[in-house]
């Protein structure tokens, strides 16, 4: 997501709590806080293939993994997550259309760390992805 004038509306669109903890935060440093897209983990290939088959290629420190599903890509992620190290449980989930894409609004614990990942893209699967890997980001 690109820090734009139209931040304020990703913002206002993500769910009360987050709004609750974020309110003092400036957009830019909301997209710094919570949409990293740079960390432990990135999210190098996506493709949509159609209705909701996916794959993702996960770039890790050392390594790259690809995860292809037919479903359901909070399912597919957590496990590949777990597998790789990084046992993630998403304890919300919040995703809106907006003028610009569809936002999606994960709280994640990670190691007994909770926060927050959020994310803007085309489509709901992908935006989801971006989040949670965002979430991830604020810990590693």
């Amino acid at each position: 997501m690109t820090i734009t004038l139209d931040t304020h509306a990703f913002i206002t669109a993500a769910p009360a709590s987050l709004r609750a903890e974020s309110a003092g935060l400036s957009p830019a440093e909301f997209h710094d806080r919570y949409c990293r897209d740079t960390g432990a983990i990135k999210l190098g290939e996506w493709t949509h293939i159609q209705a909701a088959d996916f794959t993702a290629t996960l770039e890790f420190a050392d390594h790259l993994r690809t995860v292809s599903t037919s479903g359901s890509p909070v399912a597919a992620l957590t496990s590949a997550l777990y597998d790789e190290g990084y046992p993630i449980e998403i304890l919300a989930f919040h995703q809106r259309r907006t003028e610009h894409g569809i936002a999606t609004f994960v709280q994640c614990e990670f190691n007994g760390r909770r926060g927050w990942g959020a994310a803007l893209a085309d489509d709901s699967a992908e935006s989801t992805v971006r989040a949670m890997i965002a979430g991830i980001n604020t810990f590693a």
